[in-house]
């Protein structure tokens, strides 16, 4: 049994504890084009699509990076507001500038596996939601742009050592929900 000691709770925007991302691949330091899905978080677009969706000069991309997060503002069934992912599977890939791409600071006092957790949730939504004009969806698209995306409040725990704890809890849980799952 892991018992939790619980500290306080606070709110705060998304900017006090991430940056933005816009480093482009110029340099080709990646070939490997991701998409974002609710489901799978960040992979390949090959795997996921059967067949490559990006343009064949991904030099324009987005270069994000293992670690880094991506929010991406197309609304489905399983993510109606989007999805946020961290990207996990690989070292690098790129991502089409549409996409919100984002990195912890180090002075954020934010635990990555929290934020993966927490972006899980749909406490977030309402923060989304707030910000998305009445009838700005465009064909599924949200209409967001990346300076309201990072003033979002989000409600976290003010001791880091409890965001890592919780953040751990949910990983090690879905990872149990994952192996029996297979066993079905």
């Amino acid at each position: 049994m892991i018992l939790i000691k619980t500290f306080s709770w606070e709110q705060r925007k998304l900017s006090d504890m991430v940056e933005r991302v816009t480093r482009k691949n110029e340099n080709l330091e990646s070939e490997l084009p991701l998409t974002i899905s609710a489901q799978y978080g960040l992979i390949d677009q090959n795997e996921f699509f059967d067949k490559r969706i990006a343009s064949r000069d991904v030099s324009g991309y987005y270069l994000l990076k293992k670690g880094e997060f991506a929010y991406n503002k197309s609304t489905s069934s399983d993510a109606p507001w989007g999805a946020v992912k961290r990207l996990d599977r690989y070292e690098m890939g790129v991502l089409s500038t549409l996409y919100i791409v984002f990195a912890l600071k180090e002075d954020g006092n934010i635990d990555s596996d929290f934020l993966v957790s927490y972006y899980d949730t749909d406490c977030w939504h309402k923060g989304v939601q707030a910000i998305a004009a009445e009838g700005a969806r465009n064909h599924g698209l949200l209409n967001i742009t990346p300076a309201d995306y990072f003033e979002t409040v989000l409600t976290v725990p003010s001791d880091v050592k409890e965001q890592h704890q919780i953040g751990t809890f949910f990983a090690k849980l879905d990872t149990l929900i994952t192996l029996h799952q297979r066993e079905l």
